[in-house]
């Protein structure tokens, strides 16, 4: 029996056996339940914006090329100030898939050779079953990767003078600090 993966709050399925020769455009505009479901996944305060533009294209014989940005406003809670601050999320989205039983999904695996991977290289084509793909998905995880993880206000440093007077009460503290443990 095959496990089943959960779905990305703003998943988007290709079917790339129906695609235009010239590709298919994507957008993907989160709305308010996406956008909730997307900062619980993430542990952020908020997500006020989620837009990515996509263009799904054929690659080689049976394979798919996805590329294109997302774009996101999220509110994150600092860790020095424990303050929400506000960043904004731009990466260029870029991905290979080819179908489970391609060959060129399978080289280097048939014969117990190795394969040959760049870190700085484009990343191995990713393998699908079925005719359909998750952009959305894709464009979540790019999304993951360009969240600050530990965001830090303008100016907050960890070595403040003990005697300064903006410094919260200690009770005020320690209220930010359980709200953060429940969230996790």
């Amino acid at each position: 029996m095959k496990e089943e993966q959960i779905k990305s709050p703003v998943s988007f399925e290709v079917h790339v056996s129906r695609m235009p020769q010239k590709g298919l455009p994507v957008v993907i505009e989160a709305d308010e339940k996406q956008r909730a479901a997307l900062a619980h996944e993430h542990g952020l305060e908020a997500v006020e914006r989620f837009h990515a533009e996509l263009l799904v294209t054929a690659w080689k014989r049976h394979g798919v090329k996805v590329e294109g940005r997302v774009e996101a406003d999220i509110v994150q809670t600092c860790v020095v100030t424990l303050d929400p601050i506000q960043n904004h999320i731009s990466e260029k989205v870029s991905g290979l898939f080819l179908p489970e039983d391609s060959k060129l999904g399978r080289l280097g695996f048939e014969t117990g050779g190795e394969m040959l991977l760049d870190a700085e290289g484009p990343d191995s084509p990713e393998l699908f079953s079925g005719d359909t793909i998750d952009v959305g998905a894709l464009a979540e995880e790019f999304f993951g990767l360009g969240i600050d993880p530990y965001p830090r206000k303008s100016g907050a440093s960890l070595q403040e003078s003990p005697d300064e007077k903006d410094e919260p009460e200690e009770g005020e503290l320690r209220r930010k600090l359980r709200a953060l443990i429940e969230k996790s």
